[in-house]
């Protein structure tokens, strides 16, 4: 992709605005912290301190909004406490030009690796840079700029208690992201009544298996509908997909097929009025003409046989959990206790230093955007303030708030926080203008802005950035800064601050392009071993072996998020020379997708512990597992993979119809890597002929 298109492609994913679901109670409460702080600054501080003390409240209101499982008024505090911080150590070198430099340097890098923890950390630490620079035009001793940072840690305060106190949808964010993966499930049992191939996005089960990650005394006050019901989505998935798949399931045709698409079309019922319960803590209320398919013993004359019947039986039982456990009748599948656990404070500590210092590496996308902004960061501040306008922090300020580790987003939120201020800041000067309005006035449509712009966060970062620049400005107002001291400059030194975060990814990129390969032997060997491990289970059965597929499962769901997502970052990069062709990407991609589809199926009839072991099935779980490590360490290597070994295994496994199931996945696993060899097989390079 060459620059243009690639600048124009993030442009317009900027500039883009969402429908989305609001949170207009939360946006309120959050707004309501940021009045209470404003209120009680101007009654007994002045209004240069309100104006302050508001950016503390703004910000740990809008550290509540990331997507974050967390509790929210932890975040609110973590936040306050943070801006504090920063606050304070901001003024303390304030005084001395270079050490302030210096200082906001190490700190503008010490956040950008906080994006190894995640979004969240990241953009929480990239406040504390921004609270940074700007407080330190504000007090005028230490003593001032100790409370001045008291005040900015009172606005989280404020926003915990007000948390606390005035609880929205408790538990919500969990509750969404399980509702999510049961409504994805559901859509999934739609398209298979057309495809029985189709594919499934793990997208949601990652998200709500995050989401189920909680502390001890979490788990205590958990609601019962949220226990064991993403354990029963994720038994559900493997069984929709064999009863729809041919070669293990109903037959391609006729009677069988037609029960099948009858039971996906009522478990796709079932499945949706589970999310809409489990999402509005409600009872499930399911449609009755899909009760009477699935939540009923089948007739004796039910059409499927064999395994399909087998899976149907197993589909209705799974369904009739899952009802009874988002209705809060009991249905905790493993107990109360069998909950993923989220580590402790003291745990927190060593596990975040661990992350870090993965990441302290030359190759690391997060160790280069700590780079990047610890060099753009003081650079914006020595040209503002070689500008001689009173306000050249807004253009280091401007490029801490718009850089992201990749290249789209810094691009697309350059664009976007320029066209938001310009139209922000016009809105509100022609406000000011015609009214003049005095402090009390200012803090109410500063009030107003800020909740529009808690409102409208999730609708695109245009739009957020047109009420925050409003909100600026009235602050500004407040404190007693004319219009003319503040708009022109700060448009322009907006302007200059996006420049350079755009600059500064071009200059020192950390492009994903030349890593596809790596996350392709990443999935290749991941989802070799998950394969293996299925085929394992049923070789030697044992409590062990199920759990080691389940594992499995997880790391070829990480490997295959990362494909996608780079994949995706790839394609909007300016990078030519992608070192795997898109052929070779897409055939790849279709032919992994196949293959981790086989143990999935596989999973729907995994035996139980004692069951009968199919022995034939160890030696070729072996070679598979060896095969896909050493087919990723040549993809790493530009090399073409061999799986003969795997197929030379297949063709000495004697048939046995007790094996049926077993075989038949053995045998579709070497049609799927034969498609993955032929994919990326390399091609002969071809000249066009010369005529004559």
């Amino acid at each position: 992709m060459t620059w243009f298109r690639a600048l124009r492609g993030s442009a317009r994913e900027g500039l883009r605005i969402e429908r989305t679901r609001l949170e207009p109670l939360v946006a309120l409460r959050a707004a309501a912290g940021v009045a209470v702080v404003i209120g009680l600054s101007l009654w007994l501080a002045t209004p240069s301190v309100a104006a302050s003390s508001a950016f503390g409240a703004f910000a740990s209101g809008m550290a509540t909004f990331q997507r974050s499982w967390r509790p929210r008024p932890v975040l609110a505090l973590v936040a306050g406490a943070g801006l504090a911080v920063s606050t304070f150590l901001g003024y303390l070198a304030g005084a001395h030009w270079g050490a302030f430099v210096a200082l906001l340097a190490v700190w503008a890098f010490l956040a950008g690796m906080a994006w190894a923890l995640g979004p969240t950390a990241g953009i929480v630490s990239s406040l504390t840079v921004a609270v940074m620079l700007v407080v330190v035009t504000l007090p005028t001793s230490v003593y001032g700029a100790f409370g001045h940072a008291l005040v900015i840690a009172a606005g989280g305060v404020v926003q915990a208690a007000l948390i606390l106190l005035f609880p929205v949808r408790r538990w919500g964010a969990q509750r969404d992201a399980l509702a999510d993966a049961l409504a994805a499930e559901a859509d999934y049992a739609r398209r298979l009544r057309h495809d029985p191939v189709a594919p499934f996005d793990p997208g949601p089960l990652m998200t709500a298996r995050s989401a189920a990650v909680i502390t001890d005394r979490q788990a205590r006050r958990r609601p019962a509908a949220l226990r064991g019901t993403r354990v029963l989505a994720e038994r559900i998935r493997p069984v929709l997909a064999s009863l729809a798949d041919p070669a293990v399931g109903a037959a391609a045709e006729g009677p069988e097929r037609d029960r099948a698409r009858e039971l996906l079309a009522a478990a796709a019922s079932v499945l949706d009025a589970v999310a809409s319960a489990v999402r509005e803590a409600r009872p499930v209320c399911v449609p009755p003409q899909a009760e009477s398919v699935v939540l009923v013993d089948p007739a004796p004359e039910e059409k499927l046989t064999g395994p399909a019947r087998r899976t149907s039986l197993r589909l209705v039982a799974l369904l009739s959990e899952a009802v009874s456990a988002a209705g809060g009748s009991g249905g905790s599948v493993g107990g109360d206790h069998a909950h993923l656990r989220r580590p402790s404070v003291a745990e927190l500590v060593p596990l975040t230093a661990r992350t870090v210092r993965r990441e302290m590496r030359f190759d690391s996308p997060v160790f280069r955007h700590a780079v990047r902004l610890a060099a753009v960061t003081p650079a914006g501040y020595v040209l503002g303030a070689a500008l001689h306008s009173g306000h050249g922090y807004w253009a280091p300020l401007t490029s801490v708030l718009v850089m992201r580790p990749d290249f789209s987003q810094t691009y697309g939120r350059s664009v976007a926080r320029f066209v938001g201020t310009v139209a922000g800041v016009a809105l509100a000067t022609a406000v000011m203008q015609s009214f003049t309005p005095e402090p009390y006035p200012c803090a109410a449509l500063a009030v107003v802005a800020i909740t529009l712009m808690y409102g409208l966060m999730r609708t695109g970062y245009l739009v957020s950035q047109v009420a925050a620049s409003a909100y600026v400005v009235f602050l500004l107002g407040m404190a007693g800064s004319s219009w003319t001291q503040t708009v022109p400059e700060r448009v322009l030194l907006t302007m200059l601050g996006g420049v350079l975060a755009m600059a500064a990814y071009a200059l020192f990129p950390a492009w994903e392009t030349p890593r596809l390969r790596d996350r392709l032997a990443d999935r290749i060997k991941t989802t070799g071993r998950y394969a293996a491990a299925a085929m394992e289970a049923h070789a030697a059965p044992a409590q062990e072996r199920r759990e080691a597929v389940r594992a499995a499962l997880l790391d070829a769901r990480a490997a295959a998020l990362a494909w996608d997502q780079a994949v995706a970052r790839a394609d909007a990069e300016p990078v030519r020379g992608r070192g795997l062709s898109r052929r070779a990407a897409d055939g790849a991609d279709a032919a992994l997708s196949a293959m981790g589809r086989v143990p999935m199926l596989m999973e729907a009839h995994l035996p139980p512990s004692d069951a009968d072991p199919v022995p034939d099935a160890a030696p070729f779980a072996h070679r598979l597992r060896t095969a896909t490590a050493d087919a990723a360490d040549a993809v790493r290597e530009r090399r073409a993979p061999d799986f003969a070994p795997v197929r030379a295994t297949l063709d000495a496994w004697p048939a046995s119809d007790a094996e049926r199931i077993v075989r038949r996945s053995a045998e579709l696993l070497v049609e799927t890597l034969d498609d993955l060899q032929t994919a990326l097989r390399p091609r002969p390079r071809t000249r066009p002929s010369r005529r004559r």
